[in-house]
């Protein structure tokens, strides 16, 4: 198993800012690519579970995968959430998403109709035989999409399909995740989708992380996966501990994710915004959970 990153060691899966009607804010995206490109984030993952995909057309995705890029001005990757749990209008997004320019393409495992590990295969091969030029990147979230991929069936697909490249694991499994990477190819990547996993991930074969919050604390990511590279593990795990509290106040048992993200960007004078329905905002606990974060970090003065 190879630690090499294709598409950077530091992912953040970036939010959609909205304006209170619901409205994507256009001049918010490019301000939070600034911010994330300068804060540690090698690369951007656009429309995600971050970003609200479910809620996001179409016609919504392609125009974020636009101004990502545009704002980007190729300083660091971006990657386009097209999968969904239709192998059809997965194929026609990513295909158009390939058009744009796009990096990469992130593929969930389709989240609600619980195909076979059959059905998964012939699902994510569809796809990325429909675009043998885009590197395509599966994302394994069982907690969200009620199916896990299994490690046989994603060295299979990691064997079989030459431009499935990597997986976004976030299944929770550090057994599973080894497994996978006992048995994919040397230049098959592995990146963690979950943040408090990350530093485990790589001492397992991970390569590195799909981020929530480096949104937050991007500059202290990245120098957790340069200093477990360089040997400094003593470093890797302090800086580690140093981000679980974020970690906790973003992944409250009470809300999903992005909710409180999005309350600590609006308290940062960043581009959070809004949430679509059927999330709602964080309540008044949740809030002062992330506030205390903010402060306890040094990154919000009292």
């Amino acid at each position: 198993m190879s630690a090499t990153a294709p598409f950077g060691q530091v992912i953040t899966a970036m939010v959609t800012p909205f304006h209170k009607d619901g409205k994507i804010d256009e001049a918010g995206v490019a301000v939070l690519v600034e911010h994330l490109l300068a804060n540690g984030s090698d690369g951007i993952v656009v429309c995600g579970t971050t970003g609200e995909s479910p809620t996001l057309s179409n016609d919504e995705k392609l125009r974020l995968f636009r101004l990502v890029k545009q704002a980007a001005k190729g300083r660091g990757s971006v990657i386009a959430g097209t999968g969904s749990n239709d192998t059809s209008s997965s194929i026609a997004l990513t295909t158009e998403a390939a058009e744009l320019g796009v990096d990469a393409a992130l593929l969930v495992v389709p989240p609600y109709n619980k195909p076979s590990q059959e059905g998964l295969y012939q699902h994510f091969s569809a796809i990325a035989n429909a675009v043998p030029k885009l590197p395509c990147i599966l994302y394994n979230v069982p907690p969200r999409t009620a199916q896990n991929l299994e490690p046989a069936t994603c060295i299979r697909l990691a064997k079989d399909v030459v431009n499935i490249v990597a997986v976004k694991e976030a299944s929770g499994n550090l057994v599973q995740c080894a497994e996978i990477a006992a048995g994919v190819p040397e230049d098959f990547a592995i990146y963690s989708g979950d943040d408090g996993l990350a530093l485990p991930m790589l001492a397992i074969g991970g390569c590195g992380v799909i981020s929530v919050t480096a949104h937050l604390v991007g500059r202290k990511m990245k120098a957790m996966h340069t200093a477990f590279f360089s040997g400094e593990l003593r470093l890797a795990a302090k800086l580690n501990c140093e981000m679980l509290p974020v970690v906790r106040a973003c992944f409250q048992s009470t809300t999903p994710s992005p909710v409180p993200l999005k309350s600590a960007l609006n308290l940062l004078g960043l581009p959070g915004g809004s949430v679509r329905l059927p999330l709602v905002s964080a309540t008044e606990a949740e809030h002062m959970k992330v506030r205390q974060m903010l402060l306890q970090q040094g990154l919000l003065a009292n």
